[in-house]
């Protein structure tokens, strides 16, 4: 069992940054993927970006390269996903969610174990 918690969501301005972070718990988080993922209203849950929790491997969608970056925070023991220059459409609400690495399993896959309850993030023009 696998427990997640968002937070660092809010209302920002077209252009500005903002950081969600997520506290991960529970036994063997080692063999897992973290992974971010936004559902916007009206549409589907996607994926956004994933990490190894040893931190060594990242994976983004490909319109989110360059402008969101996933990280580990040891000290804090939290994932981490810094968004820059929001947009409108970033507009979401981001879930963070913990896969069992499997392979043939790619993280951008919504099959995801154990999710959080998410954090809305709303970017306004």
């Amino acid at each position: 069992q696998v427990h997640l918690v968002e937070s660092g969501g809010g209302l920002v301005h077209s252009g500005d940054s903002l950081r969600l972070s997520c506290v991960a718990s529970g036994h063997e988080l080692g063999s897992y993927i973290i992974g971010w993922f936004r559902q916007a209203p009206g549409k589907e849950r996607d994926f956004v970006a994933a990490i190894t929790y040893s931190g060594d491997k990242t994976w983004y969608e490909d319109s989110v390269k360059g402008r969101l970056t996933v990280s580990r925070d040891f000290g804090k023991n939290t994932v981490n996903l810094q968004m820059e220059s929001l947009r409108p459409e970033d507009t979401a609400v981001y879930y963070c969610a913990a896969q069992r690495a499997r392979p043939n399993l790619p993280p951008s896959s919504i099959l995801y174990d154990f999710w959080g309850e998410g954090t809305q993030v709303t970017v306004s023009s």
